[in-house]
Protein backbone atom coordinates (compact mmCIF):
# COMPACT_ATOMS: atom_id res chain seq x y z
CA UNK A 1 0.00 0.00 0.00
CA UNK A 2 1.58 3.30 -1.07
CA UNK A 3 2.20 6.31 1.12
CA UNK A 4 -0.46 8.40 -0.57
CA UNK A 5 -3.01 5.78 0.39
CA UNK A 6 -1.94 6.33 3.96
CA UNK A 7 -2.47 10.07 3.59
CA UNK A 8 -6.17 10.05 2.79
CA UNK A 9 -8.96 8.18 4.48
CA UNK A 10 -10.82 7.84 1.21
CA UNK A 11 -7.81 6.54 -0.69
CA UNK A 12 -6.46 4.66 2.28
CA UNK A 13 -9.66 2.79 2.91
CA UNK A 14 -10.62 2.10 -0.67
CA UNK A 15 -11.25 -1.56 -1.22
CA UNK A 16 -10.93 -2.49 2.45
CA UNK A 17 -13.97 -4.48 3.44
CA UNK A 18 -15.06 -6.39 6.51
CA UNK A 19 -13.22 -7.52 9.57
CA UNK A 20 -14.06 -9.66 12.58
CA UNK A 21 -12.97 -10.28 16.13
CA UNK A 22 -11.24 -13.53 16.93
CA UNK A 23 -12.32 -15.28 20.08
CA UNK A 24 -14.00 -13.75 23.09
CA UNK A 25 -12.79 -10.35 24.19
CA UNK A 26 -13.07 -9.64 27.88
CA UNK A 27 -11.04 -6.70 29.11
CA UNK A 28 -8.43 -6.58 26.37
CA UNK A 29 -7.06 -8.17 23.23
CA UNK A 30 -3.39 -8.36 22.30
CA UNK A 31 -1.80 -7.12 19.11
CA UNK A 32 1.94 -7.40 18.45
CA UNK A 33 3.77 -4.39 17.08
CA UNK A 34 6.83 -4.63 14.91
CA UNK A 35 7.97 -5.64 11.45
CA UNK A 36 5.36 -7.78 9.74
CA UNK A 37 5.94 -11.49 10.15
CA UNK A 38 8.99 -11.10 12.35
CA UNK A 39 9.19 -13.25 15.50
CA UNK A 40 9.35 -11.85 19.00
CA UNK A 41 6.65 -9.20 18.70
CA UNK A 42 5.93 -7.28 21.88
CA UNK A 43 2.17 -7.66 22.43
CA UNK A 44 0.11 -4.52 22.70
CA UNK A 45 -3.15 -4.61 24.66
CA UNK A 46 -6.23 -2.91 23.21
CA UNK A 47 -9.50 -2.28 24.95
CA UNK A 48 -12.81 -3.22 23.29
CA UNK A 49 -15.12 -0.45 22.13
CA UNK A 50 -18.60 -0.44 23.67
CA UNK A 51 -20.29 -0.42 20.28
CA UNK A 52 -23.98 -0.18 21.18
CA UNK A 53 -26.65 2.42 20.30
CA UNK A 54 -27.39 3.10 23.97
CA UNK A 55 -23.92 4.69 24.13
CA UNK A 56 -24.86 7.47 21.65
CA UNK A 57 -24.35 10.91 23.20
CA UNK A 58 -25.04 12.99 20.08
CA UNK A 59 -25.48 12.78 16.31
CA UNK A 60 -23.96 15.52 14.15
CA UNK A 61 -24.42 16.30 10.46
CA UNK A 62 -22.17 18.51 8.36
CA UNK A 63 -22.53 19.81 4.81
CA UNK A 64 -19.02 19.69 3.40
CA UNK A 65 -18.37 22.43 0.78
CA UNK A 66 -17.24 20.62 -2.37
CA UNK A 67 -16.11 22.67 -5.40
CA UNK A 68 -15.48 20.77 -8.60
CA UNK A 69 -12.53 23.01 -9.57
CA UNK A 70 -11.06 22.89 -6.07
CA UNK A 71 -10.86 25.44 -3.24
CA UNK A 72 -11.33 29.06 -4.17
CA UNK A 73 -8.12 31.05 -3.53
CA UNK A 74 -8.46 34.01 -5.89
CA UNK A 75 -8.74 37.74 -5.13
CA UNK A 76 -11.95 39.67 -5.73
CA UNK A 77 -12.41 43.42 -5.60
CA UNK A 78 -15.59 44.73 -3.93
CA UNK A 79 -15.59 48.50 -4.09
CA UNK A 80 -12.44 49.59 -2.27
CA UNK A 81 -12.05 46.26 -0.50
CA UNK A 82 -9.82 43.41 -1.67
CA UNK A 83 -11.20 39.99 -0.72
CA UNK A 84 -8.89 36.97 -0.72
CA UNK A 85 -11.03 33.84 -0.85
CA UNK A 86 -10.09 30.74 1.13
CA UNK A 87 -12.98 28.26 1.07
CA UNK A 88 -14.41 25.19 -0.64
CA UNK A 89 -12.19 22.38 0.68
CA UNK A 90 -14.76 19.58 0.71
CA UNK A 91 -13.82 17.08 3.41
CA UNK A 92 -10.25 18.36 3.67
CA UNK A 93 -10.69 21.58 5.64
CA UNK A 94 -8.66 20.74 8.74
CA UNK A 95 -6.17 18.69 6.74
CA UNK A 96 -5.29 21.47 4.30
CA UNK A 97 -5.98 24.41 6.61
CA UNK A 98 -2.45 25.65 7.26
CA UNK A 99 -1.22 25.26 3.68
CA UNK A 100 -4.28 26.88 2.16
CA UNK A 101 -4.20 29.68 4.72
CA UNK A 102 -0.53 30.33 3.98
CA UNK A 103 -1.40 30.92 0.32
CA UNK A 104 -4.27 33.26 1.22
CA UNK A 105 -2.23 35.09 3.85
CA UNK A 106 0.65 35.77 1.47
CA UNK A 107 -1.77 37.30 -1.01
CA UNK A 108 -3.43 39.38 1.70
CA UNK A 109 -0.10 40.67 3.03
CA UNK A 110 0.98 41.68 -0.45
CA UNK A 111 -2.24 43.64 -0.93
CA UNK A 112 -2.06 45.24 2.53
CA UNK A 113 1.62 46.04 2.21
CA UNK A 114 0.92 48.43 -0.61
CA UNK A 115 -0.38 50.95 1.94
CA UNK A 116 2.75 50.79 4.12
CA UNK A 117 2.99 50.44 7.90
CA UNK A 118 1.65 47.54 9.97
CA UNK A 119 -1.31 46.14 8.04
CA UNK A 120 -4.68 45.49 9.64
CA UNK A 121 -6.46 42.62 7.95
CA UNK A 122 -9.88 41.13 8.55
CA UNK A 123 -10.76 37.44 8.45
CA UNK A 124 -14.36 36.34 7.98
CA UNK A 125 -15.20 33.05 9.66
CA UNK A 126 -14.00 31.29 12.80
CA UNK A 127 -13.73 27.68 11.63
CA UNK A 128 -10.62 25.73 10.69
CA UNK A 129 -9.67 28.01 7.76
CA UNK A 130 -10.57 31.22 9.60
CA UNK A 131 -8.47 30.43 12.66
CA UNK A 132 -5.43 29.24 10.73
CA UNK A 133 -5.64 32.21 8.35
CA UNK A 134 -5.80 34.62 11.28
CA UNK A 135 -2.85 33.01 13.05
CA UNK A 136 -0.78 32.85 9.87
CA UNK A 137 -1.39 36.56 9.27
CA UNK A 138 -0.40 37.38 12.85
CA UNK A 139 2.83 35.43 12.43
CA UNK A 140 3.53 37.49 9.32
CA UNK A 141 3.22 40.69 11.34
CA UNK A 142 -0.34 41.81 10.67
CA UNK A 143 -2.93 43.06 13.12
CA UNK A 144 -5.94 40.80 12.64
CA UNK A 145 -9.61 40.94 13.53
CA UNK A 146 -11.96 38.03 12.95
CA UNK A 147 -15.55 38.85 12.03
CA UNK A 148 -17.86 35.87 12.46
CA UNK A 149 -21.44 35.02 13.26
CA UNK A 150 -20.32 32.15 15.52
CA UNK A 151 -17.28 31.27 17.58
CA UNK A 152 -15.35 28.14 16.67
CA UNK A 153 -17.42 25.80 18.84
CA UNK A 154 -20.54 26.46 16.74
CA UNK A 155 -18.99 26.23 13.28
CA UNK A 156 -19.29 23.32 10.86
CA UNK A 157 -15.59 22.67 11.38
CA UNK A 158 -16.43 21.30 14.82
CA UNK A 159 -18.45 18.48 13.22
CA UNK A 160 -15.45 17.10 11.34
CA UNK A 161 -14.23 13.54 11.77
CA UNK A 162 -10.80 14.80 12.75
CA UNK A 163 -8.50 12.69 10.58
CA UNK A 164 -5.80 13.61 8.08
CA UNK A 165 -7.68 13.39 4.76
CA UNK A 166 -6.09 15.96 2.41
CA UNK A 167 -7.83 14.73 -0.76
CA UNK A 168 -11.31 14.02 0.59
CA UNK A 169 -13.69 15.48 -2.03
CA UNK A 170 -11.15 18.15 -2.86
CA UNK A 171 -11.94 18.48 -6.59
CA UNK A 172 -13.43 16.81 -9.66
CA UNK A 173 -10.63 15.18 -11.66
CA UNK A 174 -12.35 16.18 -14.92
CA UNK A 175 -12.81 19.83 -13.97
CA UNK A 176 -9.77 20.84 -11.90
CA UNK A 177 -7.04 22.89 -13.56
CA UNK A 178 -3.82 21.36 -14.81
CA UNK A 179 -1.87 23.16 -12.09
CA UNK A 180 -4.11 22.05 -9.23
CA UNK A 181 -2.29 18.79 -8.32
CA UNK A 182 0.92 20.73 -7.64
CA UNK A 183 -0.97 23.38 -5.67
CA UNK A 184 -2.71 20.65 -3.66
CA UNK A 185 0.61 18.95 -2.86
CA UNK A 186 2.02 22.30 -1.69
CA UNK A 187 -0.95 22.86 0.62
CA UNK A 188 -0.78 19.32 1.96
CA UNK A 189 2.93 19.42 2.72
CA UNK A 190 2.76 22.85 4.42
CA UNK A 191 -0.21 21.70 6.49
CA UNK A 192 1.47 18.42 7.45
CA UNK A 193 4.48 20.31 8.78
CA UNK A 194 2.38 22.89 10.65
CA UNK A 195 0.12 20.30 12.28
CA UNK A 196 3.13 18.49 13.68
CA UNK A 197 4.17 21.57 15.65
CA UNK A 198 1.18 20.82 17.89
CA UNK A 199 2.20 17.24 18.64
CA UNK A 200 2.88 16.79 22.35
CA UNK A 201 1.20 20.06 23.29
CA UNK A 202 -0.98 20.24 26.39
CA UNK A 203 -4.35 18.65 25.72
CA UNK A 204 -2.99 16.68 22.74
CA UNK A 205 -4.66 18.82 20.02
CA UNK A 206 -2.88 16.74 17.36
CA UNK A 207 -1.88 13.10 17.85
CA UNK A 208 -0.94 9.96 15.97
CA UNK A 209 -3.20 6.96 16.58
CA UNK A 210 -2.86 3.33 15.55
CA UNK A 211 -5.50 2.31 13.03
CA UNK A 212 -6.51 -1.19 11.97
CA UNK A 213 -7.51 -1.64 8.32
CA UNK A 214 -9.16 -5.00 7.80
CA UNK A 215 -10.86 -7.11 5.18
CA UNK A 216 -12.51 -10.51 4.99
CA UNK A 217 -13.81 -12.52 7.90
CA UNK A 218 -16.94 -14.54 8.64
CA UNK A 219 -18.76 -12.23 11.02
CA UNK A 220 -22.51 -11.71 10.60
CA UNK A 221 -23.50 -8.72 8.51
CA UNK A 222 -25.19 -6.94 11.38
CA UNK A 223 -27.81 -4.24 10.81
CA UNK A 224 -29.17 -3.44 7.36
CA UNK A 225 -27.57 -0.29 5.99
CA UNK A 226 -29.30 2.71 4.46
CA UNK A 227 -28.81 3.05 0.69
CA UNK A 228 -26.31 5.48 -0.81
CA UNK A 229 -28.24 8.74 -1.26
CA UNK A 230 -27.36 11.71 -3.43
CA UNK A 231 -29.43 14.61 -4.79
CA UNK A 232 -31.96 13.68 -7.51
CA UNK A 233 -30.34 13.91 -10.94
CA UNK A 234 -26.81 14.22 -9.55
CA UNK A 235 -24.16 13.04 -11.98
CA UNK A 236 -21.43 10.73 -10.69
CA UNK A 237 -18.37 12.80 -9.76
CA UNK A 238 -14.87 11.57 -10.46
CA UNK A 239 -13.30 12.77 -7.22
CA UNK A 240 -9.66 13.67 -7.70
CA UNK A 241 -6.86 11.42 -6.56
CA UNK A 242 -3.18 12.07 -7.11
CA UNK A 243 -0.24 9.90 -8.12
CA UNK A 244 1.84 9.66 -4.98
CA UNK A 245 2.96 13.31 -4.60
CA UNK A 246 3.14 12.89 -0.81
CA UNK A 247 5.51 9.93 -0.84
CA UNK A 248 7.39 9.55 2.41
CA UNK A 249 5.08 11.80 4.39
CA UNK A 250 2.80 9.41 6.29
CA UNK A 251 3.72 6.20 8.10
CA UNK A 252 3.31 3.13 5.92
CA UNK A 253 0.94 0.38 6.93
CA UNK A 254 2.25 -3.09 7.74
CA UNK A 255 0.42 -6.41 7.42
CA UNK A 256 -0.19 -8.40 10.58
CA UNK A 257 -0.33 -12.19 10.51
CA UNK A 258 -3.58 -13.74 11.70
CA UNK A 259 -1.91 -14.86 14.92
CA UNK A 260 -1.01 -11.26 15.67
CA UNK A 261 -4.41 -9.72 15.00
CA UNK A 262 -7.26 -9.46 17.50
CA UNK A 263 -9.68 -9.56 14.57
CA UNK A 264 -10.89 -12.72 12.79
CA UNK A 265 -10.21 -11.53 9.27
CA UNK A 266 -8.29 -12.65 6.23
CA UNK A 267 -6.16 -9.50 6.15
CA UNK A 268 -5.19 -7.03 8.85
CA UNK A 269 -3.04 -3.99 8.28
CA UNK A 270 -1.80 -1.65 10.98
CA UNK A 271 -0.91 1.95 10.39
CA UNK A 272 -0.59 5.15 12.39
CA UNK A 273 -2.71 8.10 11.36
CA UNK A 274 -2.56 11.82 12.10
CA UNK A 275 -5.62 12.83 14.06
CA UNK A 276 -7.08 16.14 15.23
CA UNK A 277 -8.77 16.41 18.60
CA UNK A 278 -10.94 19.08 17.06
CA UNK A 279 -12.45 20.45 20.28
CA UNK A 280 -9.04 21.00 21.87
CA UNK A 281 -7.36 22.12 18.64
CA UNK A 282 -9.98 24.79 17.90
CA UNK A 283 -9.83 26.02 21.50
CA UNK A 284 -6.05 26.20 21.37
CA UNK A 285 -5.98 28.10 18.07
CA UNK A 286 -8.63 30.56 19.19
CA UNK A 287 -6.85 31.15 22.50
CA UNK A 288 -3.51 31.61 20.73
CA UNK A 289 -5.07 34.14 18.38
CA UNK A 290 -6.52 36.18 21.26
CA UNK A 291 -3.31 36.05 23.32
CA UNK A 292 -1.44 37.39 20.29
CA UNK A 293 -3.58 40.52 20.40
CA UNK A 294 -6.29 39.47 17.97
CA UNK A 295 -9.93 40.16 18.55
CA UNK A 296 -13.15 38.50 17.46
CA UNK A 297 -16.18 40.59 16.52
CA UNK A 298 -19.62 38.99 16.30
CA UNK A 299 -21.04 39.94 12.94
CA UNK A 300 -23.27 38.29 10.34
CA UNK A 301 -22.79 38.92 6.61
CA UNK A 302 -25.70 38.78 4.20
CA UNK A 303 -24.13 40.17 1.02
CA UNK A 304 -20.76 41.27 -0.35
CA UNK A 305 -21.82 44.84 0.42
CA UNK A 306 -21.58 44.01 4.13
CA UNK A 307 -17.94 43.06 3.59
CA UNK A 308 -17.24 46.28 1.69
CA UNK A 309 -18.59 48.20 4.69
CA UNK A 310 -15.88 46.85 7.01
CA UNK A 311 -13.17 49.31 8.08
CA UNK A 312 -10.49 46.79 7.04
CA UNK A 313 -9.89 46.99 3.32
CA UNK A 314 -8.09 43.68 2.95
CA UNK A 315 -10.25 40.72 3.92
CA UNK A 316 -9.67 36.96 3.89
CA UNK A 317 -12.97 35.17 3.31
CA UNK A 318 -13.14 31.82 5.14
CA UNK A 319 -16.90 31.28 5.20
CA UNK A 320 -16.84 27.67 3.93
CA UNK A 321 -20.27 26.41 2.91
CA UNK A 322 -21.69 29.82 3.83
CA UNK A 323 -19.95 31.30 0.76
CA UNK A 324 -22.53 29.58 -1.43
CA UNK A 325 -25.19 32.05 -0.32
CA UNK A 326 -22.93 34.98 0.58
CA UNK A 327 -21.14 35.08 -2.80
CA UNK A 328 -23.75 33.20 -4.83
CA UNK A 329 -21.12 30.56 -5.54
CA UNK A 330 -23.29 27.84 -7.00
CA UNK A 331 -20.21 25.73 -7.71
CA UNK A 332 -20.25 24.83 -4.02
CA UNK A 333 -22.11 21.55 -3.66
CA UNK A 334 -23.08 20.30 -0.21
CA UNK A 335 -22.03 16.76 0.68
CA UNK A 336 -23.95 15.55 3.70
CA UNK A 337 -22.01 13.57 6.27
CA UNK A 338 -23.27 12.19 9.57
CA UNK A 339 -21.37 11.05 12.66
CA UNK A 340 -22.75 9.01 15.54
CA UNK A 341 -20.84 9.91 18.70
CA UNK A 342 -20.52 7.30 21.42
CA UNK A 343 -19.51 8.19 24.97
CA UNK A 344 -15.73 8.62 25.27
CA UNK A 345 -13.55 5.71 26.36
CA UNK A 346 -10.16 6.95 27.50
CA UNK A 347 -8.80 3.40 27.41
CA UNK A 348 -9.47 3.10 23.65
CA UNK A 349 -6.41 4.51 21.89
CA UNK A 350 -6.86 3.16 18.36
CA UNK A 351 -9.17 3.44 15.38
CA UNK A 352 -10.35 1.01 12.73
CA UNK A 353 -12.08 0.68 9.41
CA UNK A 354 -14.60 -2.11 8.90
CA UNK A 355 -17.00 -2.72 6.00
CA UNK A 356 -17.00 0.92 4.96
CA UNK A 357 -17.37 2.28 8.50
CA UNK A 358 -14.66 4.38 10.11
CA UNK A 359 -14.27 4.41 13.88
CA UNK A 360 -12.04 6.99 15.59
CA UNK A 361 -11.46 7.41 19.31
CA UNK A 362 -11.27 11.04 20.46
CA UNK A 363 -11.35 12.59 23.94
CA UNK A 364 -14.79 14.04 23.16
CA UNK A 365 -16.28 10.75 21.95
CA UNK A 366 -16.01 7.70 19.74
CA UNK A 367 -16.66 8.68 16.11
CA UNK A 368 -18.66 6.15 14.07
CA UNK A 369 -19.12 7.24 10.46
CA UNK A 370 -20.25 5.61 7.23
CA UNK A 371 -17.44 6.32 4.74
CA UNK A 372 -18.15 3.64 2.15
CA UNK A 373 -18.90 5.90 -0.84
CA UNK A 374 -17.90 9.49 -1.64
CA UNK A 375 -21.17 10.09 -3.50
CA UNK A 376 -23.19 9.40 -0.36
CA UNK A 377 -24.81 12.70 0.61
CA UNK A 378 -23.69 14.48 -2.58
CA UNK A 379 -25.92 17.49 -3.21
CA UNK A 380 -27.88 16.92 0.00
CA UNK A 381 -28.09 19.98 2.28
CA UNK A 382 -30.34 18.44 4.93
CA UNK A 383 -28.55 18.64 8.29
CA UNK A 384 -31.25 16.83 10.25
CA UNK A 385 -29.72 13.98 12.30
CA UNK A 386 -30.98 10.51 11.31
CA UNK A 387 -31.11 8.20 14.34
CA UNK A 388 -31.93 5.13 12.25
CA UNK A 389 -28.88 5.74 10.07
CA UNK A 390 -26.71 6.17 13.17
CA UNK A 391 -27.90 2.92 14.73
CA UNK A 392 -27.47 1.01 11.48
CA UNK A 393 -23.90 2.28 11.12
CA UNK A 394 -23.10 1.22 14.67
CA UNK A 395 -24.69 -2.16 13.92
CA UNK A 396 -22.21 -2.78 11.12
CA UNK A 397 -19.31 -2.58 13.55
CA UNK A 398 -21.00 -4.16 16.57
CA UNK A 399 -20.18 -7.80 15.57
CA UNK A 400 -16.51 -6.99 16.17
CA UNK A 401 -17.20 -6.88 19.89
CA UNK A 402 -19.61 -9.75 20.63
CA UNK A 403 -19.20 -9.53 24.38
CA UNK A 404 -20.83 -6.09 24.40
CA UNK A 405 -24.59 -6.15 24.84
CA UNK A 406 -27.17 -3.32 25.05
CA UNK A 407 -28.43 -2.39 28.48
CA UNK A 408 -31.13 -4.75 29.72
CA UNK A 409 -34.57 -3.48 30.63
CA UNK A 410 -34.05 -4.42 34.29
CA UNK A 411 -32.82 -2.00 36.94
CA UNK A 412 -29.52 -3.83 37.25
CA UNK A 413 -28.76 -3.85 33.53
CA UNK A 414 -25.15 -3.22 32.57
CA UNK A 415 -23.22 -2.87 29.32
Amino acid sequence: MSEILQASRRSLLAGLGGLGLSGAVSACATTPIGASGSPGFTPRRIAPILMTPNRIIRITVCTRPFRATGPRLDVERIGETSVVHNYGHGGSGWSLSWGSSAIAARKAMTLAGQAGGTPTIAVIGCGALGLTSALTLQRMGARVVIHAKDRATLTRSMRATGTWTPDSRIADADRMGADFPALWAQMARESWAAHQTYLGADGDPVVFRDRYLLSGGDLPEGAARPPIVSAPGAMEVKFATFDNPLAGLSPRSIPLPASASPFAVSETRLTSGLQFNVTELAHRLETEFLLNGGRIETRAFHSPADIAALPEKVVVNCTGYGARALFNDMEITPVRGQIAWLAPQSEVDYGLHFRGVTVISRPDGIVVQDTRNDMNGYGVDDETPDRAEAEATIGVVAPLFPQVRPLSSGPAGRT
